[in-house]
């Protein structure tokens, strides 16, 4: 079994997305707040703090359509 990482933050999502990262699943198990949950990666956790110290540099259109397509996917019926 392959380990998970997860978080709660859309931005984070969308940029660990747009950097190639698995999003294995959504787990909208709370009604309030989906958890999204991405295949655990060589890297992943430096990246995370990397974003939460704002020194990621990401191409802004593949960013925009990212953040679009897991809203779309948050907003679905099913997941």
């Amino acid at each position: 079994m392959s380990k998970k990482f997860s978080t709660f933050d859309l931005g984070l999502a969308t940029t660990l997305t747009t950097l190639g990262y698995k999003l294995l699943e959504l787990d909208k198990t709370n009604p309030k707040k989906v958890r999204f949950v991405f295949k655990e990666e060589k890297n992943i956790e430096q990246t995370m703090l990397k974003y939460w110290n704002d020194e990621i540099t990401l191409p802004v259109l593949s960013l925009f359509n990212n953040l679009k397509t897991l809203k779309n996917r948050l907003y679905s019926s099913k997941e």
